[in-house]
């Protein structure tokens, strides 16, 4: 009994010495996600064991929602970012219609493959304070005063003025020059996005701890460059379920401010339809002592003037749950790709 005794004792003080293998999270980035968005402990193990961990972002303001989520993937995080310099065909997928880039300096021409029909731009019955499509008071104007609704053309000459103004407003947002749209009046109370996106930025101090000069780079892109960026300005039309389609207008930069990271941030530029003001991150860190293992880390913050006044709880709740799955789920798709094609 005695000689059993002691070799239970030899063997639970086996198991207590064993080493504990080592975390491959590097610490930086372990602080981040756990005081910036609230990932448990319980969290960081399941990211650790190559799990998709996501949840969503307490908000600053009515009408924002948000959501994180992180992944641990086995490839090079240079593989991701060189998808994301070939936008056009990373964002390739079944609820994008169509996609494009800008030129520098933007062009008209640059929308020429932009599909548009009645459902993307139905303006006829479009006035200042009541239009389906995000615009500026001068704008709805302009399309009653100069399309000529009673001819056969007219729908023709609706998307063809559209164009004009949404590549005014990129080249505006691009340049500095005049056109930049600042305020929205499809509805009885005005939007202004920009004013929205300052929030999202000025909720998001992490964004310029991370990359000091990026939060002023995308809040005023022509006046603030930020040196080593990659700028991306890219259309597309996209369509989720059985809402109606929206084309939408974003900027990505692309940057590196230490050997082991890349930093990916994107806002949206315009948006016809939902939401007001859009900012995401991206970040692939590599993992420590493995040069071919990286944590991609997602954020997306929205705000939607949708999702304030009577029914906002159940609206939010609903809108939250979705950016939720849909985290998730591309978080999940992109390890997989990016698993398989680093197989290969």
């Amino acid at each position: 009994m005695k000689r059993l005794a002691a070799t239970v004792l030899v063997a639970a003080l086996a198991i207590e010495t064993a080493p504990v293998p080592a975390s491959d999270l590097p610490p930086e980035l372990r602080a981040l996600l756990s005081k910036e968005f609230r990932f448990s402990p319980g969290d960081l193990v399941d990211l650790e064991k190559g799990k998709v961990v996501a949840h969503r972002l307490s908000s600053t303001a009515a009408g924002e929602v948000g959501a994180a989520g992180a992944v641990r993937v086995k490839a090079r995080k240079e593989a991701l970012v060189d998808r994301y310099r070939d936008i056009v065909q990373f964002k390739q997928g079944p609820e994008v219609v169509a996609i494009g880039l800008f030129s520098n300096p933007p062009s008209v021409a640059d929308l020429a493959p932009l599909p548009l029909d009645t459902d993307d731009v139905n303006l006829r019955s479009c006035r200042v304070g009541d239009c389906d499509i995000r615009l500026p008071a001068a704008t709805i104007l302009k399309f009653q005063r100069d399309v000529d609704w009673s001819a056969s053309d007219a729908d023709t000459r609706a998307a063809i003025l559209f164009r004009e103004t949404i590549a005014d407003h990129v080249r505006a947002y691009m340049t500095g020059g005049p056109g930049l749209i600042t305020q929205y009046d499809d509805e009885k109370r005005p939007v202004r996005p920009t004013d929205d996106f300052s929030g999202l930025l000025n909720g998001s101090p992490y964004i310029e701890t991370l990359v000091p000069g990026l939060s002023g780079h995308l809040e005023a892109f022509s006046s603030k460059p930020l040196a080593g960026a990659e700028d991306i300005v890219y259309w597309s039309k996209e369509k989720f379920g059985s809402l109606a389609p929206f084309v939408t207008v974003t900027h990505v930069v692309i940057t590196q401010p230490q050997l082991a990271d890349y930093v990916i941030a994107s806002r949206d530029v315009y948006s016809s339809r939902y939401f007001d003001a859009s900012l995401s991150l991206t970040m692939a860190t590599d993992a420590v002592g493995s040069p071919d293992v990286f944590y991609l880390v997602y954020i997306n913050k929205s705000r939607a003037d949708a999702l304030k006044g009577a029914f906002s709880g159940l609206r939010r709740s609903i809108v939250e749950r979705r950016a939720r799955a849909s985290l998730e789920d591309n978080l999940r798709l992109t390890k997989i790709r990016m698993e398989g094609s680093a197989g290969k």
